[in-house]
């Protein structure tokens, strides 16, 4: 069990890292090559580090970690429904911008569902 666990603290402790990595790249003025929403850079970039936390708590406790990774989830799933919005409505958000919330919220829904049925087991 503590290895499984290990593993879903990791993968959410290097996925902050790496979100933390690019959105501090980007806001150093790398370009990513496309545009950048900058609401939504910031808003990943500040989740990167909540992201971090979350392995942290998720490698504690079963439990705590669920409900981390369940609120995460929500969080990231209505930033995808505004920006998807803002798209659909021809603001200026990039289709990566889209692809990258998605692949965000899945992780965390994953993460979530992994993270909640180990606890339940536990």
């Amino acid at each position: 069990m503590r290895i499984i666990q290990g593993v879903f603290a990791l993968v959410a402790a290097l996925f902050g890292l790496a979100t933390i990595i690019a959105g501090v790249r980007v806001l150093s003025g790398s370009d990513p090559g496309y545009i950048v929403f900058r609401p939504l850079l910031i808003y990943n970039t500040a989740m990167g580090i909540v992201y971090v936390a979350a392995g942290i708590i998720a490698w504690r406790s079963f439990d705590r970690g669920k409900y981390v990774a369940a609120t995460i989830f929500v969080l990231n799933f209505f930033v995808l429904g505004a920006i998807g919005y803002l798209y659909a409505t021809g603001s200026a958000v990039a289709i990566d911008s889209i692809r990258a919330m998605i692949l965000r919220t899945v992780v965390w829904l994953m993460l979530f569902l992994g993270l909640a049925w180990m606890s339940h087991r536990n």
